[in-house]
């Protein structure tokens, strides 16, 4: 973990789907900690490994990827894509002595401000919590 008191999330979110939930939470003063950082981009199945086990290795506590589940606009295999991603990071970051716990991923919709809220928040708790 960071030796900051606030846990450091980096969320990577999609231009189209996600982005616009994480807005509304914004929008309707839903609280969240504000040691999370968003980065958008058009597709979470974009996102490198290595951009994943770079974060957690320069300051951020833990990566969440707010992907876009069965509604992405570039490809049908998104998820499927997106998952794997994650499972690499995963893999690297087990290989360096790391906590494969510090990357969640989640779809999140373009309506979805409390679940993403809800979401961001137990990962923060669970990261905050964690002996890593």
């Amino acid at each position: 973990m960071s030796q900051s008191a606030t846990t450091r999330v980096l969320v990577f979110s999609t231009n189209n789907i996600s982005d616009p939930g994480i807005d509304l939470a914004g929008s309707r003063h839903l609280h969240y900690s504000p040691g999370v950082v968003v980065i958008s981009l058009p597709c979470a199945s974009g996102i490198k490994p290595s951009w994943i086990v770079h974060a957690l290795t320069h300051g951020f506590d833990g990566v969440f990827i707010a992907a876009d589940g069965d509604e992405c606009a570039y490809l049908t295999d998104c998820s499927k894509r997106s998952a794997g991603i994650a499972e690499q990071a995963q893999a690297e970051l087990v290989e360096r002595g790391l906590s494969p716990n510090r990357v969640r991923l989640a779809a999140v919709c373009s309506v979805c401000a409390e679940p993403f809220t809800k979401q961001v928040t137990e990962f923060v708790e669970d990261l905050s919590e964690a002996v890593v």
